[in-house]
């Protein structure tokens, strides 16, 4: 086991061990990852998936790959989409996203589209009419809405998957400054991003408008760079601030708790809501966490 891995492992499960249904403590560590950059769960069956860059985050390498793993957190197919494997093109893959039996992949300029349960690829979203710079974060409305966020445009993309493959833009805005993560609040609706370049949280409406809910200040520097966002199923928010190495916890009344700390790299969390696990990448340690969450600060 790696320094890193000794140094994160204990400290998370610490801090955040609880309890599954069958009444057991749960935590779990994924290897063998290469830059994985999210972490999401699949509600519809259980399983997992993690994106790897496998290099740099622009590089067009055809060398990035989704990692499948079963209910129980073990490794179903590590590799189970390959850059260059298969006719699969795949470079540096971030934002994950399911809707219906589709895994919906950001790929620097492209969203690509996969089969959920065989990895079959199923072409590109068209993003002809939207030009695009830098694409990160991914998320869903539980239903048939995607949303996807250019970090390098600082623009919000959305699109009905029931209806159209072209995505359109709900939002381009220098206040999004480099938009990566996004989550819709469960118990709201609200969509919520967090931003890399001033380390803020903003909400945005289904109108586009941006609104700051939380920001850095002289005096209160509370945040770096922030790469992801999701929710509990109290509405509990979860951030990952990937050069602070924190996971911070925000609850429906606005209070900050620091569910943990001295991390590396955390890249886009996710949370399993029925399990009540958090899902953590960690970028540069080439590892990824599954861990139980506290149950306290509901409404």
């Amino acid at each position: 086991m790696s320094v890193f891995a000794r140094r994160t492992v204990p400290l998370l499960a610490a801090i955040l061990l609880s309890v599954l249904s069958n009444g057991t403590t749960f935590a779990l560590q994924v290897t063998g990852l290469k830059d994985p950059a999210a972490f999401i769960v699949d509600p519809a069956t259980g399983n997992y998936f993690i994106s790897s860059e496998n290099g740099q985050p622009t590089e067009r390498d055809n060398n990035g790959f989704i990692t499948k793993l079963g209910p129980d957190g073990k490794i179903i197919n590590l590799k189970f989409i390959e850059g260059g494997a298969g006719g699969i093109t795949l470079h540096a893959p971030q934002g994950l996203a399911v809707i219906g039996r589709t895994l919906y992949v950001s790929d620097i300029d492209q969203v690509r589209r996969f089969h959920a349960d065989t990895g079959r690829a199923l072409g590109e979203l068209d993003l002809s009419s939207v030009p695009v710079d830098f694409l990160t974060g991914l998320a869903t409305d539980g239903h048939s809405t995607l949303y996807i966020a250019d970090a390098g445009a600082d623009a919000i993309l959305q699109l009905d998957t029931r209806r159209s493959s072209k995505p359109t833009v709900l939002v381009k805005d220098p206040a999004l400054a480099g938009p990566h993560g996004l989550a819709v609040n469960p118990a709201t609706g609200a969509l919520v991003v967090v931003s890399w370049n001033t380390g803020k949280i903003l909400e945005v409406t289904t109108a586009g408008a941006v609104k700051v809910l939380f920001a850095n200040s002289l005096f209160n520097a509370r945040f770096g760079n922030l790469t992801g966002v999701d929710f509990d199923a109290s509405g509990n928010m979860y951030v990952s601030d990937f050069s602070q190495g924190k996971v911070i916890r925000i609850d429906p009344n606005f209070r900050f708790q620091t569910i943990a700390e001295f991390l590396t790299t955390p890249a886009s969390l996710g949370i399993d809501r029925k399990n009540h696990l958090i899902l953590v990448p960690y970028r540069s340690g080439d590892v990824a966490e599954m861990n139980g969450l506290g149950r306290e600060r509901k409404r």
